[in-house]
Parts: C-alpha cells; sequence; structure tokens
C-alpha cells in the first residue's frame, strides 16, 4: 500500500511523533494507522523501560492555575539540553495543565489521565514516545496543588527550575507575587514558628546545646545562649520571621501587618532537589545517545 503525505500528517498529529519515525511505523503496518500507533507505543514502552534505571535529576518546574486554585509540577530529565527542547517543554505545560484540570491526589493516578482533552494518549504513553524520541529517561516527578476559599493564590518562578504558590488572604497582587518571590528565593521551611516540626526544633535544641557547652559557659548561662540561638533559628526558617528580600529592613511579618494581609499556605519546589545525581562522563554520555543505548 502506497503510504500518502495525509497518512504520515495524521500519524503525526496523533502521536507527536517524528516525520521518518511515522513513515516507518506506516510502512511496516501496511498503511494500517491503527496497527502504526500500537506498534509505536510499543516501542516506545520499551526504549522507556531500558532508559528507566537513568537518573533524571535536570527538567522543569512549571505552575499552573485557574481560579481558585494553582498547581507547581516538576517533571524531570536527564540534562538540561533536553530542558530547553520544545517537545519536552511542551509536554511539560500539558502535564501542568491536566493536573489543574483534574482532582487526582497522586502522581500514579495522573499518569492514567488522558495528557488532552479528546486524545486516547495517556500522560505516561505521552512521556514513553518523549523518551523514544528525546532519547534520554523522563519522569512526571512530583506536583503540588493549593486552593483557596476566601483568599487569592499567587506564584512565582525563578527561570525554568524554581516555583513558588502562596496562598494569600488579603493585600493586593503585588504583594502576593512579592511574597511568592521571597519563598522562591529563600526556601522557607513553614510560615510561622508553629509550624516548625517539634522534632526538627528538638535537634537544632541539641545542637546548640551541645555546641554552648563545649565552651566552658556555665550551664545558667548556657541556657539563655540556647534560648537566643533557637530565636535566631525561628526568624531564619519561617516566612513570616525573615527579612524580607527587597527590603531587608523590614521583616514578612511586618511587611503583611502593613498590607494586613495574612499568608495562610505556601509551597516551593526546585527542579531535582533530593535527588542524587551522578557525575557523568560528558563524551560518554553523548557517544551512548548516538548509539541510543
Amino acid at each position: 500500500m502506497a503510504i500518502t503525505a495525509s497518512m504520515v500528517k495524521e500519524l503525526r498529529e496523533r502521536t507527536g511523533s517524528g516525520m521518518m519515525e511515522c513513515k516507518k511505523a506506516l510502512v511496516e503496518t501496511a498503511g494500517d494507522i491503527e496497527a502504526a500507533i500500537e506498534m509505536m507505543r510499543k516501542s516506545g514502552q520499551a526504549k522507556a523501560a531500558k532508559k528507566a534505571g537513568r537518573t533524571a535529576a535536570d527538567g522543569i518546574v512549571q505552575v499552573a492555575h485557574s481560579d481558585g486554585q494553582a498547581v507547581l509540577v516538576e517533571v524531570n530529565c536527564e540534562t538540561d539540553f533536553a530542558a530547553k527542547e520544545d517537545n519536552f517543554i511542551s509536554f511539560v505545560n500539558a502535564v501542568a495543565e491536566r493536573t489543574l484540570q483534574s482532582d487526582v491526589a497522586d502522581v500514579a493516578a495522573l499518569m492514567n489521565l488522558s495528557l488532552h482533552d479528546g486524545e486516547e494518549a495517556t500522560v505516561n504513553q505521552a512521556r514513553e514516545a518523549l523518551i523514544s524520541k528525546i532519547g534520554e529517561n523522563m519522569n512526571v516527578r512530583r506536583f503540588f496543588r493549593i486552593q483557596s476559599e476566601n483568599g487569592a493564590i499567587y506564584s512565582y518562578r525563578h527561570g525554568v527550575r524554581i516555583g513558588a504558590i502562596v496562598e494569600l488572604e488579603g493585600g493586593t497582587e503585588e504583594l502576593g507575587r512579592d511574597i511568592a518571590m521571597h519563598v522562591a528565593a529563600t526556601n522557607p521551611v513553614c510560615v510561622s514558628e508553629e509550624g516548625v516540626p517539634a522534632d526538627l526544633l528538638a535537634k537544632e535544641r541539641e545542637i546548640f546545646t551541645a555546641q554552648a557547652l563545649e565552651s566552658g559557659k556555665p550551664e545558667n548561662i548556657v541556657e539563655k545562649i540556647v534560648d537566643g540561638r533557637v530565636r535566631k533559628y525561628l526568624a531564619e526558617v519561617t516566612l513570616v520571621g525573615q527579612a524580607f528580600i527587597k527590603d531587608p529592613d523590614i521583616t514578612v511579618d511586618k511587611l503583611l501587618a502593613k498590607a494586613g494581609a495574612k499568608v495562610i499556605s505556601f509551597k516551593r519546589f526546585e527542579v531535582g532537589e533530593g535527588i542524587e545525581k551522578k557525575e557523568e562522563n560528558f563524551a560518554e554520555e553523548v557517544m551512548a545517545q548516538v548509539r541510543g543505548d
């Protein structure tokens, strides 16, 4: 059967794959588009499985908004080259929008949703096809959703690697964006002292006590020293205790009070945080991609 340009075009639109890959699949399936799609998916699954053990610690953090809610999504690839690739960027944007439109609670459920309305391919199938096309392992690592009934949600993204969303009651759009920018820059642990995990605070107090005792200070003085260091620590790790990045002479707490505003919650993602990234030989990595490893 002759493979026409219109058949190739249809297969490209339905799979997002390259022209030559589509033409090859149509030739091998004698022009049967459905069979070609199935074959390409199986090929993508095989390639994705082969690359699954490779560390993907680069990528993009994306933000998506709608009325009263926003999501942060992290999608990983292996290199910053892939993170700049148009098809990868489009995939990340589509995943963020699908996450926003859904009510799924975890990544596993998200991966089983269709990536686009009216299309059969799931998020995972699109991921596998992209791995086959670009030649790197890729993962939808995590997402976080904020929904607000009484406040407003603001966001800030620093390049493509750091994103923050903030739920704010009161204040202005400018203030909301400034607070989101501050969260992105300083990475606070929580909004206020009440939110600091008890085990984390106990650990810090233990460290401060040991340090003070080593200095040879009397125990009654040690207690005061430790209390002072704990107060300083809380100011450093809580959002409201920190000096505002755009005006270090004022704390975030005072900035909010001046505007009659209150931060309800926030979330910050940074690409690759917590992923142990092994050192790669760049030349060997390039050759591996050329070989299709």
